[in-house]
């Protein structure tokens, strides 16, 4: 053959395979399935990137991921991503193919006490071309094999790896990969293409759509299946989660990782329909600032803040939502009637009346009674002269109907009264306070101040008078910046002050536990959450302060809460109104 006619050929397969190529990029009919049809119905945690690449080199070069990769559960955690990881190290070429395409990761338990991590990768038109699994194969080198089985009709490529003895298995569904290190999930993946429940749930395409796109990794929770993921961490569903399961649906948050201190996330969440009254009024009642921080003391370990415009739009429409199960508002309508008969008062008109725009909940390491955990409630007032004269009269009908006999405290200019109204504040606030029962008030500066036990008022009244609370603190000033000045809900942890609360109740071997992940918790020393009324969702944001374990530790704040663990572990309160954290063999509940 001729040097011309070699040219010719040469020309015409290049030209051939251009038009191919135009075909399948350009010109071929577009039958893209979409990710989310394909991730099986049971998902926990979904993670989404529409930068994988970028993302993921980002995330394993931050300060805070190198830090936790040391600890040998957050390894074993993320032991899935680094033997993905693994795989792909140093293929440049597989990236530059993949390119930015979006990636989910979805978390499924694949037994009562283990989870197993689905990844998907749409691959979009590149799926269509024929060498693509052949050049899969070209990249496994001699540490690892490769076989094929059938199921459901779509081939599974399975990777063994002969250095770990692990499997990867991969599927490619139209224009989509799928890959796991179970098998099961796979295949659970492969038969959801049949039968799409979680791309189709209104109630998660309603948060993902007020998400929208952006470069941002995406992660989205989904609450019913939040209690098996616990048993994970914990025999049973600790009472926090459980509330989280019956009362929330779903959250979608969009992270921004571009502060190398701070882990910031903002989305929505939404609620059950058949649940959380209490929620739905904080929905519908506005929002508020929050200023309970201006007598909580730099102790505090979790300050949790329910806003609302006003307390009579917002109790009007807690007891509109009461009303539409008549069950649930005759027995309310009942407890309030009794009590109101019983000591001669007017709820309404003598505890409603003088309520602000903010009722907070504090957990405060007390510094009286060692290895107990303080619990206060706190209710913003508008008029200091009304709450001390309605709740005077509200004392006097007590002590005139019933037996009990207390005198007042005078502690440091501050006075404190026994208030014996058994189940009161669960009745007319809600079961979130159910643990408040027959308290003991005091009231500072423009706060009626309740707690079940009087030392942790004066602890309140020394942070206060000393001017030591939680607004003077540099760090919080500088934290709460990222949130809004009003909300309807804030969550705030400080979590070396939770750490020692919890360490003081634990038993022997769970103190063991948090000795030696210690410096894993304490790294992550702010935690922030936010609920604003959104429509018929939640505006929620997360933020996550790291800082290096060493850095903490030097901090005053930190240094002043050291105790001397010598006397036997109590029980841990059982109040627990917002998300618990955990770490392995152990539960923090708040």
């Amino acid at each position: 053959m001729t040097k011309k006619r070699i040219l010719f050929v040469l020309l015409g397969v290049i030209m051939a395979y251009a038009a191919y190529l135009l075909y399948v990029f350009v010109l071929s009919p577009s039958n893209n399935l979409q990710p989310l049809y394909l991730i099986p119905k049971d998902a926990v945690f979904v993670l989404q990137s529409d930068q994988p690449v970028e993302n993921w080199q980002e995330i394993r070069g931050s300060d805070a991921w190198k830090h936790l990769n040391r600890n040998a559960y957050f390894s074993e955690i993320t032991e899935g991503i680094q033997k993905m990881d693994t795989v792909f190290n140093n293929r440049k070429n597989l990236f530059d193919l993949f390119g930015d395409r979006s990636l989910y990761l979805s978390i499924h338990m694949i037994s009562q006490s283990e989870y197993g991590i689905l990844y998907t990768v749409d691959l979009k038109r590149i799926a269509k071309l024929k060498m693509l699994k052949t050049y899969l194969e070209t990249i496994l080198n001699d540490n690892f094999t490769l076989s094929k089985r059938a199921y459901n009709d779509q081939e599974i490529l399975e990777v063994f790896s002969k250095q770990t003895g692990n499997i990867l298995y991969l599927s490619f569904v139209r224009n989509q990969m799928i890959a796991s290190y179970t098998h099961t999930l796979v295949e659970a993946s492969i038969d959801q293409y049949q039968s799409p429940t979680l791309g189709r749930d209104l109630n998660f395409l309603k948060v993902k759509g007020e998400l929208g796109t952006s470069e941002d990794i995406h992660l989205y929770i989904q609450y019913d299946y939040l209690d098996d993921y616990s048993l994970s961490f914990a025999t049973n569903p600790p009472p926090a989660i459980k509330h989280l399961t019956e009362n929330y649906l779903f959250s979608g948050f969009r992270f921004d990782l571009s502060d190398p201190s701070t882990i910031s996330a903002r989305g929505f969440t939404n609620i059950t329909e058949n649940n959380q009254t209490y929620l739905k009024a904080l929905q519908k009642s506005g929002t508020a600032k929050r200023t309970i921080a201006s007598i909580a003391p730099k102790r505090t370990a979790v300050y949790l803040s329910y806003g609302f415009e006003d307390f009579p739009t917002f109790h009007e429409n807690f007891q509109e939502l009461k009303q539409a199960d008549p069950a649930v508002f005759e027995l309310y309508d009942k407890g309030v009637k009794d009590i109101e008969k019983f000591l001669k008062i007017d709820v309404e008109q003598d505890f409603a009346s003088w309520i602000g725009n903010e009722i907070g909940v504090l957990q405060i390491q007390s510094t009286i009674e060692k290895g107990t955990n303080d619990l206060a409630l706190v209710i913003k007032t508008d008029s200091v002269e009304l709450a001390e004269k309605k709740l005077g009269f509200i004392l006097s009908q007590i002590k005139k109907r019933t037996p009990v006999k207390f005198k007042a405290i005078d502690y440091r200019d501050h006075r404190i009264h026994f208030l014996s109204i058994k189940g009161f504040f669960k009745l007319f606030l809600g079961k979130l306070f159910a643990d408040f029962d027959k308290p003991y008030y005091t009231i500072i500066d423009d706060y009626v101040v309740f707690s079940n036990q009087p030392n942790t008022l004066k602890g309140i009244i020394d942070a206060y008078v000393e001017i030591e609370t939680l607004d003077t603190s540099e760090d919080y000033q500088k934290f709460i910046t990222y949130f809004e000045e009003e909300s309807a809900v804030f969550a705030y942890v400080n979590t070396p002050i939770l750490y020692e609360n919890m360490y003081a109740l634990a038993n022997e071997e769970t103190r063991a536990q948090m000795q030696k992940n210690k410096d894993y918790i304490i790294c992550f020393p702010q935690v922030g959450f936010e609920l604003l009324p959104e429509e018929n969702l939640f505006e929620s944001a997360l933020v996550i302060n790291y800082q290096d374990a060493s850095e903490v530790k030097k901090k005053s704040q930190f240094r002043q809460q050291q105790l001397r663990f010598d006397q036997p572990a109590s029980s841990a309160p059982s109040y627990s109104p917002m998300p618990f954290l955990m770490c392995r063999g152990f539960t923090l509940r708040i």
